[in-house]
């Protein structure tokens, strides 16, 4: 694989790590992020969402869920989701403090809110090498079924920016084909590191 992805959602919990999950198994150099304050997972109801920090391994988070209320999270698809996660990696990181990771050519956004994130965040970085990172918003859904379908569109698309010589002389052609092909609209920009 020629380039360097990174998946980000809020919490890197539901649909960046279904991406960073696929992405992995094909072969892909990804990693996964979040850029939320906190990961919130959801709790017996929504004013009581579980809540903890980035850095707290998912193997921790399922041990307590599962004390709680097994049936519960079994249920509504939080512990296979952390059993998931746990076999891809060992904890949610948070993406404004993985400057320590490297560079990617490409970030993936699920989420308008944590596009603009992101985008704010390489703009507020200092920009040392001055190479060009490809950020693109595919808006999905915070739920497993839709992550699931993300991921899949997620694949799709990088495997179409794997097969091009330059992603900056094609990126129109190539987003605009997508959003044909799979009746998405991707918002993208061009930020540097």
């Amino acid at each position: 694989m020629k380039f360097r992805y990174a998946m980000v959602c809020s919490s890197n919990q539901n649909r960046s790590m279904e991406a960073h999950y696929l992405l992995k198994r094909e072969g892909f150099d990804v990693c996964s992020y979040g850029t939320g304050a906190h990961v919130k997972l959801p709790g017996p109801s929504l004013r009581e969402p579980n809540v903890y920090d980035f850095g707290t391994p998912y193997k921790q988070m399922f041990d307590e869920l599962r004390r709680k209320d097994s049936e519960l999270y079994k249920r509504n698809g939080i512990l296979p989701m952390l059993k998931r996660n746990a076999g891809v990696k060992v904890a949610p990181q948070r993406w404004q403090l993985n400057a320590s990771d490297g560079t990617f050519d490409v970030v993936i956004t699920f989420e308008e809110k944590v596009f603009d994130m992101v985008i704010e965040d390489l703009h507020n970085r200092e920009h040392v090498l001055m190479k060009p990172v490809l950020v693109i918003n595919l808006e999905v859904k915070d739920n497993h079924e839709e992550a699931a379908v993300g991921a899949r569109l997620t694949l799709d698309l990088c495997q179409e920016l794997e097969a091009t010589d330059s992603w900056e002389d094609n990126i129109d052609n190539i987003l605009s084909m997508f959003e044909r092909q799979n009746r998405r609209k991707l918002v993208y920009n061009i930020s540097f590191y």
